[in-house]
Order: C-alpha cells, then sequence, then structure tokens
C-alpha cells in the first residue's frame, strides 16, 4: 500500500465528523448505526479518541489503565462538543510528537504508536460517515484511504491469526479486488483452530493465475464502506455465492 499521512487524515475527517454533528439534534437516529442518536455517535468517537490518546500519551501497557482514565460522558450535548474537541485535539497533538516505532498497547500484534496513529485515521473516517448520515448528505472517501482501509480490514480487523497453525484452510478462495486502484487480496477460508469459527487467511504470496471460487470487485470506498457494514452498493460478485456469503458472513461477526 502506498505511504499515506494518517495524521492529517485524522484531522481531516475528526474535523468534519465534528462539524456534521454540531448543530444536529443530539436525539437524531444514525441510520448507519441501528439504535445510536448523534449523542452516542459523538460520545463514542470522543471515548476512543480519548482512549488512545491517554495510551499513547502515557505509554501506558494495559487497557485497563486507559479505561481507568475515562472522562465522565457529559449530558449536555454543547458539553459533549467541547469535550470531543479538547479530546481530538490531544489525539492529534500525542500522535504528532510521538514517532510511530514507540511502543504501545494494541490488542493487535502490532503494539506502535504507528498502529494508533492508522487505526484513528480508519476510525474517523467510518464515523465521519455515520455523521453525515444523520444530515443525509455525504462527502467522497479519499481513495487511496479507503484503499489502505480495506487492507487493514481485510488483514488485520477480521483475517484469521498469522500464526499458521491457529488456522485450517479448506480450499476455498475468494478474490477481493479494487476497481479504482492496483490493490488486490487472495483469500483462503477455512477455520480458526482455536474458537472452531470459520475464518480465513490472506494469501501474501498470490500469483495471477490463482484461480478463486468467487471474486469481489468494488471502488475502494464502496469495499471500505461494505467491509464496516455501511451498505453493498457498488459491489460485483462473481462465481460461487455460497464461498462469498461465507467470507460476507465472517466480515459481519467481526464487527463490533
Amino acid at each position: 500500500m502506498a505511504s499515506l499521512d494518517f495524521l492529517s487524515h485524522v484531522r481531516t475527517e475528526s474535523t468534519r465528523f465534528g462539524d456534521c454533528l454540531r448543530t444536529a439534534d443530539p436525539t437524531a437516529e444514525v441510520t448507519t448505526c441501528p439504535g445510536w442518536s448523534a449523542a452516542d455517535l459523538l460520545w463514542h468517537l470522543t471515548e476512543v479518541q480519548a482512549f488512545w490518546a491517554t495510551i499513547v500519551a502515557d505509554r501506558l501497557e494495559s487497557y485497563e489503565a486507559a479505561a481507568a482514565a475515562e472522562p465522565p460522558r457529559p449530558t449536555d450535548f454543547g458539553e459533549l462538543h467541547e469535550l470531543f474537541d479538547r479530546t481530538s485535539a490531544r489525539l492529534l497533538d500525542t500522535l504528532a510528537t510521538t514517532p510511530p516505532e514507540t511502543p504501545v498497547w494494541t490488542w493487535a500484534p502490532d503494539r506502535t504508536a504507528g498502529f494508533v496513529l492508522r487505526r484513528q485515521a480508519h476510525e474517523a473516517l467510518i464515523h465521519r460517515r455515520d455523521a453525515e448520515s444523520v444530515l443525509g448528505s455525504f462527502a467522497p472517501l479519499d481513495t487511496p484511504l479507503a484503499a489502505d482501509g480495506v487492507d487493514e480490514a481485510l488483514r488485520i480487523m477480521f483475517a484469521s491469526s498469522d500464526d499458521p497453525a491457529e488456522f485450517t484452510p479448506d480450499g476455498s478462495v475468494c478474490r477481493v479486488e479494487l476497481t479504482d486502484a492496483p490493490d488486490r487480496w487472495t483469500l483462503r477460508l477455512g477455520v480458526d483452530v482455536g474458537t472452531g469459527d470459520e475464518s480465513y487467511s490472506v494469501d501474501a504470496e498470490t500469483t495471477d493465475d490463482t484461480s478463486p471460487d468467487t471474486s469481489v470487485r468494488a471502488g475502494a470506498a464502496d469495499l471500505d464502506l461494505w467491509l464496516w457494514s455501511r451498505g453493498d452498493s457498488g459491489l460485483s460478485i462473481d462465481g460461487d455465492r455460497s464461498v462469498f456469503d461465507r467470507f460476507a458472513a465472517i466480515v459481519a461477526a467481526g464487527v463490533e
């Protein structure tokens, strides 16, 4: 994937997110997040950014230490906006002044500030889209960032462990390909040994003559949004539909 200015994206997407909700009715439904109001969405990104700002700023080594520092949720919508603005500014300052290789706690194998920086760019991007759903007016997603979001989702968020001993492939292959960027991924479906659940691994040694059972093609933005359960427009599916359905179920089960 191309090198991206993740810090700039965190700033841009967070600003757009806040601007979308600033004049919203706090009780307005967030159509992309069933059961959430505009106030719930604003609080969610506030607490997420507060959590990771604390992790990186204080070089914490556990989830519990950061969770204990979580600020209380304001009941007033205006005060919640002020808290979000302060929190987002702290996250940006912390990420800007912390070398990406700095060791910090994360839930992923990559336990560095660089992982947090990348993850927060995509967190802000997807929730910006959620905030726009309150207004019913959508700005385009940045194509390189969305393409990287697809890569992050497929390789980190939903895939089985990198340890081959924890995954048993069953021979089913799904190809995922972007129509507006040169990126493509070959997924080998199977079972996670530890849980017994269906999962997949990403074939890092894919060659052009690999023959998939099913293929999914879409633009980066459409595919990134689909992976995060924000719609399925623009997807083109060819081949064995049952293999695609299995892949889609794995993705859906991985989204919290």
